[in-house]
């Protein structure tokens, strides 16, 4: 009986010695030795029965020495386990504060959020309030207050996205300046921007774009007045040399009319690609409002004049940053967005 716990000793210091690779590999070990039921040691008290009477004491004095000892031999075990498991976990998130550092990339705004600020801080300097509507409009606001007649195109299905006869996405942020005429009394000065919505899809066009529409009313407003002002937002954003020239044209909203040209700041008016060898670019409609429409809000048109315009934010962010394609602006690729910061 002696040779079978020596036999055993000897087991479980071969155990610990050559599977005790892991704390879970060392608790199977003791499970197999220590385990009330299926351990070695275990077994041992149930062959009790076997021995002679006088033998039992001193038998059972043998098995529980052997136990106490695995027990000393296992804990002994589990807390050189538990420091070699955490002197392995301090190694792993060891830091060397002699490396350098890995630089964060830091982000910047979106092209479109960069040219609306620009925009905003332009015409805030000349004193107009922000106005921002909403993307939902009704009919009225959008096109019957514009003095846009009901059988006009902009109105057919393929150029407007409707929710309901009544109620479309908004075409225009012109919308905007209704809602202003209507609520506020002359002088107004505002400045609308936002998202608004059209049928129209191709290199330079989405379905979806921005627009900032500005609006004046006070008494004595002219072309003249339009055109300081235009001036001096094409020379902000594009350089000082930079000036602007007006071109008949017609927008129910507005009479006069006008079609607004920028001179080319990329050969001066000299003539080049960009320009198509004209020295000219246009680059967005305005004009004097249409008496009708102050009148629709209220304003006595006899008294008060107003003058509107309204610029596409694309396709002044794809002039000012050499983009041919507007679906550049819309598809996120951070390879185009890197080369864009004004910040």
């Amino acid at each position: 009986m002696n040779e079978r716990l020596a036999n055993i000793k000897q087991e479980i210091l071969e155990g610990i010695k050559e599977k005790a690779t892991s704390r879970a590999a060392a608790f199977e070990l003791r499970k197999q030795f220590l385990d009330s039921k299926a351990g070695k040691i275990g077994q041992l008290m149930k062959e009790m029965k076997n021995i002679a009477p006088e033998e039992r004491a001193n038998f059972g004095k043998s098995v529980n020495e052997l136990k106490e000892w695995a027990q000393n031999q296992f804990q002994e075990l589990d807390e050189r386990m538990k420091k070699r498991e955490l002197e392995a976990r301090y190694e792993s998130e060891k830091i060397d504060v002699t490396m350098p550092s890995k630089r964060g990339k830091t982000g910047n705004l979106h092209p479109i959020t960069q040219m609306r600020n620009q925009l905003i801080d332009v015409f805030a300097g000349m004193g107009f309030e922000i106005y921002e509507g909403t993307e939902i409009e009704n009919d009225y606001y959008n096109f019957t207050a514009l003095n846009t007649p009901k059988d006009h195109p902009a109105r057919d299905m393929q150029d407007t996205f409707y929710l309901s006869p009544e109620f479309l996405l908004r075409t225009q942020t012109s919308a905007g300046q209704i809602h202003v005429m209507e609520k506020d009394k002359p002088p107004i000065k505002i400045l609308s921007p936002g998202r608004v919505f059209r049928s129209d899809d191709d290199a330079t066009h989405s379905p979806m774009f921005h627009q900032m529409e500005g609006l004046v009313v006070d008494k004595k407003i002219t072309l003249c007045d339009l055109k300081g002002m235009l001036d001096m937002f094409v020379q902000k954003i594009y350089g000082e040399n930079t000036t602007t020239r007006l071109r008949p044209s017609y927008f129910p909203f507005t009479e006069p009319s006008v079609e607004v040209d920028v001179s080319c700041f990329e050969c001066g008016g000299k003539g080049c690609k960009l320009c198509k060898g004209t020295g000219w670019i246009e680059i967005l409609g305005a004009g004097i409002v249409n008496k009708k429409v102050l009148e629709n809000c209220g304003i006595n048109s006899d008294e008060y004049s107003g003058l509107a315009f309204g610029i596409g934010i694309e396709r002044t962010a794809m002039l000012k940053y050499g983009i041919n394609n507007i679906k550049l602006l819309f598809e996120s690729d951070i390879r185009v967005l890197n080369q864009i910061d004004d910040n």
